[in-house]
């Protein structure tokens, strides 16, 4: 066994399969330039270990690039981002996106539609909202994928 195949198959023995994954992930984001909760997102991927590669982009260019994802308006949020093949969009929790990279469903991605208060980049103190991080399937159904209280 090779020195990569033992590291990835140690992590995933101790649990840390996600961890290893956002460690080798690149995410390419797409916000508007003057959007601090968009770069307070990008943090949070940063501090869980994405690699990120954010582009500042005029609102119809972002518009244009959320249909092209299959992102409709009612799923919809401030920004929009492309990792491994999946698109992830708004204020997704980091330990989300390692789930979808590890278990690999056949979907387009995640979205955590509009912009609820505490999820990551949208954080106001100890105000909350729940919100459900939705699985966007290729016909452009969704389903929960996780529920955050």
């Amino acid at each position: 066994m090779n020195r990569r195949a033992f590291l990835v198959a140690s992590a995933a023995a101790t649990g840390l399969a996600g961890r290893v994954r956002a460690q080798t992930a690149r995410l390419e984001v797409y916000k508007s330039p003057t959007c601090g909760c968009c770069s307070a997102w990008i943090e949070h991927m940063e501090r869980a270990g994405f690699v990120v590669d954010a582009r500042n982009v005029d609102q119809d260019a972002l518009y244009a690039f959320k249909a092209q994802s299959g992102i409709t308006p009612e799923l919809s949020s401030c920004h929009t981002a492309l990792v491994d093949g999946y698109v992830v969009e708004g204020h997704v929790p980091a330990g989300d996106v390692e789930r979808l990279l590890a278990e690999r469903p056949g979907a387009l991605g995640l979205t955590v539609p509009g912009m609820p208060l505490g999820s990551p980049g949208m954080e106001m103190g100890n105000q909350r909202d729940a919100f459900d991080t939705l699985l966007l399937l290729q016909d452009g159904s969704t389903e929960v994928f996780e529920r955050h209280a």
